[in-house]
């Protein structure tokens, strides 16, 4: 009495859905996380390879930018996190190694073996 024949229409069909309808539906959400993967996550990791790359390359001689904006030469690169940097003639200050921004010029490798 009160059912239209639309109605009777749209609430058989709704009820044939499935697993077609719940993937076209997360489609858009798919392709989104898509997108975001290839634009904004892969060069961020690629970055950031990168730039520990280079703070493990880090060695005696190099002229280094720090993220304050401190130029200075290293003068001891050991393994573990510290550099000891001279920004000025006799003026030498320990920074942490993620703290470099820049290595400005590569030396060339330092022999401290080589007879005097």
């Amino acid at each position: 009495m009160f059912v239209t024949p639309a109605y009777a229409q749209a609430a058989g069909a709704a009820g044939t859905g499935g697993i077609g309808d719940i993937f076209i539906q997360l489609m858009p959400i798919l392709l989104l996380v898509v997108i975001f993967w290839f634009l904004i996550f892969r060069p961020q990791q690629k970055r950031l390879k990168a730039q520990q790359a280079m703070l493990a390359a880090i060695r005696r001689g190099d002229t280094v930018v720090t993220t304050g904006g401190i130029i200075g030469k290293v003068t001891k690169a050991v393994d573990g996190e510290d550099l000891e940097v001279e920004i000025a003639s006799g003026v030498k200050v320990k920074i942490v190694r993620g703290m470099v921004s820049d290595v400005r010029s590569k030396a060339e490798p330092v022999n401290d073996n080589k007879p005097a």
